[in-house]
């Protein structure tokens, strides 16, 4: 089972918000809404995977143990950060893009 934290429920609610106001292009909300929901796709499949990888970055060690990079464009990288517990249930907590990542 795959949980979401009030932090990565308000970071999906930032990238759509980011991606409607977005000034170098204009987006149609059917668009936005789409590309958010990619995310939350991959978001409800991390306790299908059967490999989960280290965070390396030291801001990602600060939200979490896991990470999965889910590579949008060639641009684009969204990093999902989250813990697993001992039931396998998923808890995500950031959701981080490497224009943000150091």
């Amino acid at each position: 089972m795959v949980y979401y934290s009030h932090q990565a429920d308000s970071d999906l609610d930032k990238i759509l918000d980011g991606l409607l106001h977005w000034k170098k292009f204009e987006l149609t909300y059917d668009f936005c809404y789409n590309y958010v929901s990619d995310i939350i796709d991959i978001c409800d499949s991390l306790d299908t995977k059967t490999y989960h990888r280290n965070v390396i970055y030291p801001i990602h060690k600060r939200f979490g143990e896991k990470v999965y990079a889910y590579r949008r464009n060639k641009q684009t990288t969204w990093y999902i950060i989250y813990n697993i517990d001992l039931f396998g249930s998923i808890l995500v907590n950031r959701i981080i893009s490497n224009h943000l990542t150091i």
